[in-house]
């Protein structure tokens, strides 16, 4: 496996930094910074001066185009504006002049570093002169701010959960359907599939003695992926989370909510619920069926799209080890997933991907 390198942009986000950008936006902070679980940004709960604390989210440099960024916050403004519950990043007026947790707050100015001997650039990243805007900037970081909510990773166990999850994303997905993103990524084959399998072959991370037989077996595997998609026929694609799994879901007594639309793109309305699904598979058509029964009180669903469960977690399988890959110079990746730096990672990988060929055939 190449060796990584010592350094990495997010090495910069330190305490002060963090402090720093927080107060830029007008909210005067306590001190108090928790590293949140995040791997692909960097996100940190933050305590301010006789108010609840709020959540910061510091965007991965070179990962999203300012236009796809504020496509996010505008879908998630969208959703809060229909009473569908996700958070929603705060939004900044320009020349405003302090921090509100519930509502708009403060700007454009320029900083000082940490030390407070170099000028750091800060300020509102506006869709037009004058603009409100979700996304702020402070030195090389681009950065959005929410209010914190709580909540538990939900256990889906039940009949009526998994009907209220339904319901929850059919109304995601109703108002997903009213336009589309035109900055964001759509759910391709060709990218997840195919893309990241040319990477990782390219890359030198696959030991010389499974690359042949990976390269084989990935093959295969999504060229019968291609064509269970193709057979579909013309499917919908539509505004979607898009990592819809549970750890990015939080439960309170209230129901269901989002926190994080990082990874949201067009794409067929399964691609949210297919994630959601655990156990055997009979389990698994019980749970699917109660998804459906609370969702369809609000979306139409497309009865086709139950054919792509496997093609699209043969999809997510090659993505995944392509994503570890394309981020294992960031330091925080070999120490969160060791295993993926030896050499009985990628025996495992082909044996899944394997495994996963006929579990699509017989889809």
């Amino acid at each position: 496996m190449p060796r990584t390198s010592s350094t990495h942009p997010f090495d910069a986000l330190k305490p002060d930094v963090i402090i720093d950008a927080i107060e830029a936006a007008g909210f005067l902070c306590d001190g108090r910074v928790l590293a949140l679980g995040s791997y692909e940004n960097r996100v940190y709960q933050v305590g301010i001066e006789e108010a609840e604390p709020v959540v910061v989210k510091f965007y991965r440099p070179g990962r999203w185009s300012d236009e796809a960024i504020l496509e996010e916050h505008a879908f998630a403004l969208e959703l809060a504006a229909a009473e569908i519950p996700v958070v929603a990043p705060l939004v900044f007026e320009p020349g405003s002049t302090a921090g509100m947790p519930e509502g708009s707050g403060p700007v454009s100015r320029r900083g000082q570093s940490p030390s407070g001997t170099v000028p750091v650039e800060t300020g509102i990243l506006e869709l037009g002169p004058g603009t409100p805007s979700t996304l702020l900037r402070h030195a090389e970081f681009r950065y959005a701010i929410y209010p914190r909510r709580g909540g538990q990773w939900p256990e889906l166990g039940t009949e009526e959960e998994r009907q209220w999850m339904g319901r929850f994303l059919g109304r995601i997905h109703m108002v997903g359907a009213r336009s589309r993103f035109q900055h964001r990524s759509s759910l391709s084959p060709e990218v997840m599939g195919r893309g990241s399998v040319d990477y990782l072959l390219d890359s030198g991370r696959i030991p010389d003695y499974v690359a042949h037989r990976y390269e084989k077996v990935a093959d295969e595997l999504l060229e019968l992926v291609e064509t269970r998609i193709e057979d579909a026929g013309q499917l919908r694609y539509l505004r979607i989370h898009g990592d819809c799994h549970r750890n990015n879901v939080l439960w309170t007594p209230a129901g269901p909510h989002f926190v994080d639309l990082d990874d949201c793109m067009m794409g067929p309305a399964i691609q949210d619920l297919w994630m959601l699904l655990a156990g055997s598979r009979e389990e698994l058509r019980k749970q699917l069926d109660d998804f459906l029964e609370g969702y369809t009180q609000f979306a139409d669903f497309d009865y086709r799209e139950i054919g792509l469960i496997e093609p699209l977690r043969a999809l997510r399988m090659v993505h995944y080890a392509a994503w570890l890959a394309r981020r294992w110079d960031d330091p925080a990746f070999p120490r969160a997933f060791p295993w993926f730096g030896e050499a009985t990672y990628w025996e495992k990988h082909v044996a899944e991907l394997e495994e996963q060929y006929w579990a699509v055939e017989g889809a």
